[in-house]
Formats: C-alpha cells, sequence, structure tokens
C-alpha cells in the first residue's frame, strides 16, 4: 500500500543503463519512494572510441545493494541493450519474479567525438544502436508486459538537451538523442489506450563520466568555435554549499527528482512531453 512516504509501494520499475550516475541516482529514488527495482547495465566496453572508462559488473552490484538498503528488492542483469533477446529473458524474469511492471526508465546510452563527416562508420552505428535502436528494442521488450499486466504505467525516457538543441562534434549524439523525441511522442500516442504514459526528460551537464573533461578539451583545442555552442547554465545551485558557479555541473539526483515525479501519480495526465532539465541553458 502506498502511503505519502512511499508513493511507488506496490509498483516495479525497469532502469537500464543503472550500473552508475543517472542510472543509479534514478534507481535508488525509485527504490526509495516504494517500488521494487530490475537493474541492467552493458557493465564493459562498447568501443575504443569512447574515452571515459566502462561500468564494471562491481558498479551494477553496488547498485544493487543501495537499492536493498532501502528495504526493497531488486533484480539485475549484465546484457545489451542492442539485443533483444536478452531484454525479453529480463522481462520475463521480472514478471515471474514480481509478478508485473509499471516503470520503465529507458536510460542507457553512449557518448563519442567527432566532426559528422570524419566519423567512422562504427561509431556511427555504435551511437545510434546504443542510444536510438537500443531503446527502441528497450520499448519492444518491455511495453508488451506492461499492457498485459492491464496497470497502466510510466515511460520515461532519458534524452538529452542534445535532442532539444543539436551541439556540434557529437552529431550522431544528438541526432541520436533527437529521435527519441520522435519515438517518445509516438509511443505516447500508441499507448495511451492502455494507461501507459510516456514522457522524455532532456537533462544538460549532469556529473557523470559521460562528462569526459579531457575528451571535451581536445576537442575544443581543435575547433575552438564549438565552445560557444555550450552554454552555461545560467541559473546557479545555491542548495549545497553557496559556492556555485554558472559552470557547475548538475548531481544525477536532481534529474532523478524528475524521474521519480514521472513515475508517480502527480504526473498521471503528463504525456508525449519533452522536459529540458537544464538551469535555463537552451535558452542561451
Amino acid at each position: 500500500m502506498s502511503t505519502s512516504s512511499t508513493p511507488l509501494a506496490g509498483k516495479v520499475a525497469l532502469v537500464t543503463g543503472a550500473a552508475r550516475a543517472q542510472g543509479r541516482a534514478h534507481a535508488v529514488r525509485l527504490a526509495s519512494e516504494g517500488a521494487d527495482v530490475v537493474v541492467t547495465d552493458i557493465c564493459a566496453p562498447v568501443s575504443e572510441s569512447v574515452t571515459y572508462p566502462a561500468p564494471t559488473p562491481d558498479d551494477l552490484a553496488e547498485t544493487v545493494r543501495l537499492v536493498e538498503e532501502t528495504g526493497r528488492r531488486a533484480l539485475s542483469a549484465v546484457l545489451d541493450i542492442r539485443e533483444l533477446g536478452p531484454l525479453r529473458e529480463l522481462v520475463d524474469r521480472t514478471i515471474a519474479t514480481f509478478g508485473r511492471l509499471d516503470i520503465l526508465v529507458a536510460n542507457a546510452g553512449i557518448l563519442s567525438w567527432g566532426r559528422l563527416w570524419e566519423l567512422p562508420e562504427d561509431d556511427w552505428d555504435m551511437v545510434i544502436g546504443v542510444n536510438l535502436s537500443g531503446t527502441w528494442r528497450t520499448i519492444r521488450a518491455a511495453v508488451p508486459a506492461m499492457i498485459e499486466a492491464g496497470n497502466g504505467g510510466s515511460v520515461i525516457i532519458v534524452s538529452s538537451s542534445a535532442g532539444l538543441k543539436a551541439t556540434p562534434g557529437n552529431g550522431h549524439y544528438s541526432a541520436s538523442k533527437a529521435g527519441l523525441v520522435a519515438l517518445t511522442n509516438a509511443l505516447a500516442l500508441e499507448a495511451g489506450e492502455y494507461g501507459i504514459r510516456v514522457n522524455s526528460i532532456h537533462p544538460y551537464s549532469v556529473d557523470t563520466p559521460m562528462i569526459d573533461p579531457d575528451g571535451m578539451a581536445e576537442l575544443f583545442g581543435r575547433f575552438p568555435s564549438f565552445l560557444h555552442s555550450f552554454s552555461p547554465m545560467p541559473l546557479k545551485d545555491t542548495r549545497r554549499d553557496g559556492a556555485s558557479t554558472l559552470a557547475d555541473f548538475m548531481p544525477p539526483e536532481e534529474v532523478a527528482d524528475v524521474v521519480a515525479y514521472l513515475a508517480g501519480d502527480g504526473s498521471r495526465s503528463i504525456s508525449g512531453v519533452q522536459i529540458p532539465f537544464d538551469r535555463g541553458a537552451l535558452k542561451y
């Protein structure tokens, strides 16, 4: 039974890319509000062109520990969301274990750098394959189980500010994240008759390993004009120590606040919406 402190009690959530950073923050926050949580990640390097370190099985195990520390149950799997079969198997395990699936947080994503006309084909295929096609495969595996359960539910697709305002040096990433906007809007129309809401969130400058200072410095050193497309965040974060600067990165827990809201009944009338999460940076 849900209460004001555990509004998601009795619900089950699936979070991809959950070994660390945003995915972990989403999983732990949903658990803290009462949901049992299924977490998955590839837990391995996807490509040598990705310059930031990959998550590990130990990272995913730590997410499970943190979920269970809230008193909720956790189920985990190491898998690649570019493969539909393992995703379906995980959803089957979810239903067998918990009896339902109510919330999907399609968070898994990857980033590399390069100008569009110079990208290796493998880089394009990797980023589109994980961010766009992998998200579709996640939906393909999860939504039929949500429909069959007959409880409605919420699908939250983690896009990026780059899906609303393209940034140079990662055009393939921007294309993949913009594709998620169309996917979100179409799925909201198609799944709405089953009481399933679908929304996308668009974070900017979140403090995760994907924010690779060395990789970005190398890119801006080669192409200094690109820097002007990466706006500072005009809204200061004054909640922590009062010493924040305009260039602060947001902690993943701030994004999890929005995910938890979209997962709960308080957003029951919100569907097919893109929510920028950027402290106003997209207005520059």
